[in-house]
C-alpha cells in the first residue's frame, strides 16, 4: 500500500512539474515575442498595428503611422497583383514604406495574408524583402515592408526605364545570383523550409545598391519536417510560366540570338553556361533537377568570372 501511495504521489508531482514547467516556457516565449513586437490598438478604426521593432520604425508615432494608413489613396499605388495592392506610404522626406493592402472577404484572400505572414515574420535574410509589421482591420488588411528604392526587376526590364537605361550583363549576373542565394534560404535554411510558387521578375526587388530582395509570399507553402517534395500545380500567375522553349535553344547553340535585344554588349561563353544552368533546372524528372544552393553556386561561377 506505501508503494501504491508513493507511486501515485510521484506521478501527482511529475504531471505538476511538468504542467508549471509549461506555464513557465510559454510564459518567457510570449515575454520574448513582446520584446520584439509593438503592439498598437487603433480605436478610431477597430483595428490592430503590430510593429516588428527595427531602428527604422522604432522612433515613429503610431498614431501618425495608422493616420498615414488610413490616408493612402490611388496616387501611392506602385505595383499591383493577384495577391493585392502596393503602396508607397511616406512618412516624411527621408522615411517611407512599401505597404500592401489586401482586402478580406475571401478564403484565398485572408488565406494568403496568414500565409505571408507566416512566412515572413522571423526572416531577416539580405536578399529577402524585410517585413516590418503589419495592421489588421475590418475590411483589410496592411503588409508593412521596407521600400525599395529600384524598384522590380520587371519594371527594369520591361518598363519605360528598359529603353532608356538598359541592365547591363554585370548588373543582371548580380541579381540573378542574389535572388538565387535568396530562395535558396529559403529552401534550405528557413525552418520549416519555404516554397515561394510564385517566382517571376515583377517579385524581384532591387535595393540601392541592385542587390535582389525576394518578395510577395502570399502563395507560399511552409514544408514539414517530414516533408520530401510539394505540389508542382501552378499556384503562381497564369500566362507567366518557364519558357520550356530554353531546350531547343540550347541544343541549336543559338543561346546568343535570344538575348534581350537591350543588351548591346555581352560574354557569349557566360551566356550559354545561363542557359545550360536553365536547361538543367527544367529537367521533365524532377529528380534530376538541381537544388536552389546548386543553381546558386552555378551563378556564383558565372558572376565570378568578370568580376
Amino acid at each position: 500500500m506505501t508503494g501504491s501511495t508513493a507511486l501515485a504521489l510521484y506521478i501527482t508531482i511529475s504531471c505538476l512539474a511538468f504542467v508549471i514547467s509549461k506555464i513557465v516556457v510559454s510564459c518567457l516565449l510570449y515575454r520574448r515575442w513582446t520584446r520584439k513586437h509593438k503592439i498598437i490598438q487603433d480605436t478610431l478604426s477597430g483595428g490592430r498595428l503590430v510593429i516588428f521593432r527595427s531602428p527604422t520604425i522604432q522612433s515613429l508615432s503610431s498614431k501618425i503611422f495608422v493616420k498615414k494608413l488610413m490616408e493612402l489613396s490611388s496616387k501611392d499605388i506602385i505595383g499591383s497583383g493577384g495577391s493585392g495592392t502596393v503602396y508607397r506610404l511616406a512618412i516624411d522626406d527621408t522615411t517611407a514604406f512599401a505597404v500592401k493592402r489586401l482586402n478580406k472577404g475571401t478564403t484565398d484572400r485572408d488565406h494568403g495574408f496568414e500565409r505571408e505572414l507566416d512566412a515572413m515574420g522571423d526572416i531577416k535574410h539580405r536578399n529577402i524583402a524585410s517585413l516590418n509589421g503589419y495592421y489588421i482591420a475590418s475590411q483589410f488588411n496592411f503588409l508593412i515592408y521596407e521600400l525599395m528604392p529600384n524598384g522590380s526587376l520587371d519594371a527594369l526590364l520591361h518598363g519605360n526605364l528598359s529603353k532608356v537605361k538598359p541592365l547591363d550583363w554585370p548588373t543582371r549576373c548580380k541579381i540573378a545570383v542574389g535572388a538565387a542565394r535568396g530562395i535558396s534560404y529559403l529552401h534550405h535554411d528557413c525552418i520549416p523550409h519555404i516554397i515561394h510558387r510564385d517566382i517571376k521578375s515583377s517579385n524581384i526587388l532591387l535595393d540601392h545598391n541592385m542587390e535582389a530582395r525576394v518578395s510577395d509570399f502570399g502563395l507560399a507553402t511552409l514544408m514539414k519536417p517530414d516533408q520530401s517534395h510539394v505540389s508542382t500545380v501552378v499556384a503562381g500567375t497564369f500566362g507567366y510560366l518557364a519558357p520550356g522553349n530554353v531546350k531547343c535553344i540550347v541544343e541549336e547553340k543559338r543561346e546568343e540570338h535570344a538575348v534581350d535585344t537591350a543588351l548591346s554588349c555581352f560574354p557569349v561563353e557566360d551566356v550559354r553556361e545561363v542557359f545550360h544552368i536553365a536547361e538543367k533546372c527544367l529537367e521533365l524528372d524532377p529528380s534530376e533537377r538541381p537544388t536552389m544552393a546548386a543553381v546558386h553556386k552555378m551563378l556564383e561561377q558565372v558572376n565570378s568570372s568578370h568580376t
